[in-house]
Order: structure tokens, then C-alpha cells, then sequence
């Protein structure tokens, strides 16, 4: 399986649609050991390992401005 390249401020999109319904998109907020990421929806942060992110990771909707 080809890995996703994804990094901070990226928009992302996740297999499952976050329980507010209003979108399955996210913006990765903090990388590290653990990935913190926003809601585009509600605006609620979770906070995950790096390992079960990129297993629930779909694909990358939009690239931060370098």
C-alpha cells in the first residue's frame, strides 16, 4: 500500500464522518508522536497516535500553503 504524504495545516479527509454530521474533513493542527486534528464542521480537536490517524486517513483534500 503507497503511503499518504500529509503535514501540518493539510486538509484531510477521514473514512468515518465525525458524529456532528456537518463534514468529514479535518485540519491537522499539531504532528508529533500523537496528531491533533480540527473539525471543519463543529470545530471540536481530537487528539490521536500517529499510527491509528494514519489508519483512518482516506485522503488529502488540500496541501497548506508552503
Amino acid at each position: 500500500m503507497t503511503e499518504i504524504e500529509y503535514g501540518l495545516n493539510d486538509i484531510v479527509e477521514m473514512k468515518k464522518e465525525h458524529p456532528c454530521h456537518l463534514s468529514k474533513q479535518w485540519k491537522i493542527i499539531r504532528m508529533g508522536a500523537d496528531i491533533r486534528i480540527k473539525c471543519l464542521g463543529c470545530g471540536t480537536s481530537v487528539l490521536m497516535p500517529r499510527q491509528k490517524f494514519e489508519k483512518k486517513l482516506k485522503k488529502v483534500v488540500e496541501k497548506a500553503a508552503e
